[in-house]
């Protein structure tokens, strides 16, 4: 299971979690997948994230938001944009904007992983890592 692309791999994990309607879904633990929580959990799409271990391997434990009685997903979805095979970068000039500004992209600049929003503001580009609504 030792994936390539934590990021994707991540993205999976939540999404099949969403479908299923779990709580919570575990996410190995990387520099990467930490930074990716946070801005999710800034931006209200997961309700927290805590970090727990297992043995030597660190795990990442996301609670998931629903609303309503159906417990429909705040995550409609998530979207990989820049894969290894084919790296996206976009300046500050070209920041995508999702749905017109109802979803997120998550890019990594210089100074961290951030929104698109906070990109701008800061006036970076970077890599366009996923988008997510």
């Amino acid at each position: 299971m030792a994936s390539n692309d934590t990021i994707a791999d991540m993205l999976t994990r939540i999404r099949n979690a969403n479908m299923a309607r779990h709580q919570t879904t575990d996410i190995p633990s990387t520099k990467m997948t930490r930074n990716l929580a946070k801005v999710l959990k800034e931006e209200g799409f997961i309700i927290d994230f805590e970090e727990q271990e297992e043995g030597i391997k660190q795990k990442l434990v996301l609670s998931l938001k629903y609303k309503g009685k159906n417990r429909q997903p705040i995550i409609t979805a998530l979207k990989r944009i820049s894969k290894p095979g084919l790296r996206v970068y976009s300046n500050r000039k070209e920041l995508p904007r999702v749905l017109g500004g109802i979803g997120i992209a998550i890019i990594s600049t210089s100074s961290g992983i951030m929104t698109d929003r906070e990109a701008r503001r800061q006036g970076l580009g970077g890599e366009v890592l996923c988008y997510v609504w």
